[in-house]
């Protein structure tokens, strides 16, 4: 059995040759643009170029889903940065925009084998969004990016053990 630690240290977020595309929500733009940044600098802090990340803007959250199945079918993209936020406003329309995104990334996430890191905040002001963008509770942008190259690892890993060559995931360390 191979067994080895987490890597919760970010060491296992190696982007190194990765081939990664962002999809933005213009809607709250303010907060997305801090994300952005986030996640493009964390990319290249882990070792990816900059020509190899491709950054998709969109209307709304709403539309993010739809880009990211466009990207995953296009193929030759190791994984996907979704970002955006949707802060609470006085109707449901919150709600049904949180899930449809939540809901729609995962699906294309699942069907096309392209993992894909979430970072669409849902809060309830803008004040929280921004805490969430770059301020006293980190960048979230720069988590979804990190979460995502780490899934792509694995998933290499994974499908390299199919093919008879060593690989195996490895569990958080106690």
């Amino acid at each position: 059995m191979k067994v080895g630690n987490g890597g919760g240290d970010g060491s296992r977020a190696d982007a190194t040759g990765m081939r990664i595309a962002i999809v933005v929500a213009r809607f709250n733009e303010v907060v997305s643009q801090q994300l952005l940044r986030g996640a493009i600098d964390a990319l290249v802090g882990h070792g990816a170029a900059e020509k190899d990340i491709a950054v998709h803007w969109v209307p709304g959250s709403l539309e993010i889903p739809f880009v990211v199945q466009e990207v995953a079918i296009s193929g030759g993209t190791d994984a996907i940065v979704c970002l955006g936020a949707v802060i609470r406003g006085e109707t449901t329309h919150y709600d049904l925009v949180a899930d449809g995104a939540a809901r729609g990334v995962a699906r294309v996430s699942l069907e096309h084998r392209v993992p894909c890191g979430f970072g669409v905040l849902t809060t309830e002001t803008l004040e929280q969004a921004m805490e969430r963008a770059g301020g006293k509770h980190g960048n979230k942008g720069a988590d979804a990016a990190l979460a995502a190259v780490e899934t792509a690892r694995l998933a290499q890993e994974i499908r390299g053990s199919d093919r008879g060559e060593p690989g195996a995931s490895r569990a958080p360390s106690s």
